[in-house]
């Protein structure tokens, strides 16, 4: 059977917020969009850009800053490195000019209000989340690109579905859970040492271990930035940051000046659950309320659950002697294997799946990486995965006014939560009597998903953010 090769850098991208699917997908796309007009004809050829969003891209992309993102990916920024704080400054510039830079090269005259169209009631057949971009040239002629973001950042363009991947050919290929630990028993390998030894089919080891490595310091920035910054979160719900003022309660009795200082002061605040709960609360909160603020996350395995995988990772850090750049690295590549079956046996896009395919994945995810971090096998990894995504299946992806704040803030720290308890519970179990495998629930969620109503999949038409209204925020 062919197996789809992804990449740990596949699964964690550095980015910007709010969505890996609405923003960072889209921006990549119209990033791919300028080089194809490089290759077409030339930059200084084109008269007119007009950009189409179709359904969910539609229907949440103003919440999301779908429209935004594409703006900048036109400009050829580059959402690794961008300094975000000066992202307003350059939309507004577009705004009040109409006008931008195509590719960082080029004025060309560009409307957002006209040339960015909104298609709440057409849908692209391929993915939910498509865009279009209609390109005019001087000459007269037009042509256009479309593309798909699938959740998680992925962006493949149409009629080029399999992607250059497809070339890729790795020592252990792995498409289910099942082939993941026919290769840990075959070899002997724990799963990070699986993902590893796969992850050299694109890289040395050297290069690997660098990726992952600011992969964690990108996670930890975001964290502590995230806990030291207060305010309103934008886009018109005025929902207050909380990481702020829980970190300040919690750290008041233990003054810290860096990271490392104030990690100290959290171990110094003791072990006891519910100390420890808040902590991890805390954690979650701040990564998605710098998500939610068009801050860099790291997609893990998308932005909306971005703080699920931090917020274990630290607690890990902190109060289980995980304070160990190897370990570290371990756990996120072990992490990143579990997202990848997720997203070939399933997705990883809510557009597609609800927000089982965000929190659900992001959960099994950081509790597989957890339990082999902790001394589990590679079984009771697995299956500590099964059970977070268990427990996450039918989870429904409705933003209130198609932003990623309410609820989706607060599921983060419920999956992080989540994930230390399948955790525990693999830890405390023999996988052997397992009644439900990784496997089957990955089949289960796809079923699932294929079932769900579509207003219940990142279109902000059901659920709460249809029963809540915006006044009521």
């Amino acid at each position: 059977m062919p197996h789809e090769a992804i990449s740990v850098f596949d699964m964690f991208k550095i980015g910007v917020g709010p969505s890996s699917s609405h923003t960072l997908g889209p921006w990549r796309a119209a990033m791919q969009c300028v080089q194809v007009i490089q290759q077409k004809s030339s930059l200084q050829n084109v008269k007119k850009i007009d950009v189409l969003l179709y359904g969910s891209l539609a229907k949440t992309g103003k919440g999301h800053g779908t429209d935004i993102a594409v703006l900048l990916g036109l400009c050829n920024e580059n959402p690794e490195t961008i300094d975000v704080n000066s992202i307003d400054e350059k939309i507004n510039t577009i705004k009040s000019t109409h006008q931008f830079l195509l590719g960082n090269q080029v004025n060309i005259p560009f409307n957002p209000t006209t040339n960015i169209q909104f298609l709440f009631t057409e849908t692209l057949p391929f993915h939910p989340n498509g865009l279009s971009f209609l390109i005019e040239l001087d000459n007269g002629d037009n042509f256009s690109e479309t593309y798909y973001s699938i959740g998680g950042g992925f962006v493949v363009k149409e009629n080029e579905i399999a992607g250059d991947k497809k070339n890729i050919q790795l020592p252990f290929p792995i498409n289910t859970a099942k082939e993941l630990l026919h290769w840990c028993q075959k070899t002997g390998l724990s799963i990070n040492e699986v993902v590893l030894e796969n992850e050299a089919a694109w890289r040395n080891e050297n290069e690997t271990i660098a990726g992952v490595t600011k992969i964690w310091q990108t996670m930890k920035d975001c964290i502590y930035r995230g806990c030291h910054t207060k305010g309103i979160l934008p886009g018109g719900l005025n929902v207050k940051r909380r990481a702020f003022d829980l970190n300040k309660k919690l750290t008041q009795q233990f003054p810290y000046n860096n990271f490392d200082t104030w990690l100290q002061s959290i171990q110094n605040g003791g072990n006891h659950f519910q100390y420890i709960l808040d902590w991890v609360s805390c954690f979650a909160l701040a990564v998605n309320e710098e998500n939610a603020s068009f801050g860099r996350v790291v997609t893990a395995p998308t932005n909306g659950a971005a703080g699920v995988i931090p917020a274990v990772l630290l607690y890990y850090i902190a109060f289980c002697n995980g304070n160990d750049e190897n370990k570290i690295i371990k756990f996120l590549l072990t992490a990143s294997e579990i997202g990848s079956i997720f997203k070939k046996g399933a997705t990883i896009s809510a557009a597609m799946g609800g927000c089982q395919a965000e929190i659900g994945v992001s959960s099994a995810m950081a509790a597989a990486a957890l339990t082999e971090s902790m001394g589990g096998t590679q079984k009771q990894a697995i299956m500590a995965a099964e059970i977070a995504m268990e427990h996450h299946l039918g989870l429904t992806c409705d933003p209130i006014g198609g932003l990623v704040q309410v609820p989706c803030i607060e599921r983060n720290t419920m999956g992080a939560i989540k994930a230390i308890t399948a955790c525990q519970l693999a830890l405390q179990s023999t996988p052997d009597f397992a009644k439900v495998s990784l496997d089957k629930v990955i089949e289960t969620m796809w079923q699932t998903a294929l079932d769900m109503n579509s207003k219940y999949k990142e279109t902000a038409d059901g659920g709460l953010a249809l029963s809540v209204g915006l006044a009521e925020c």
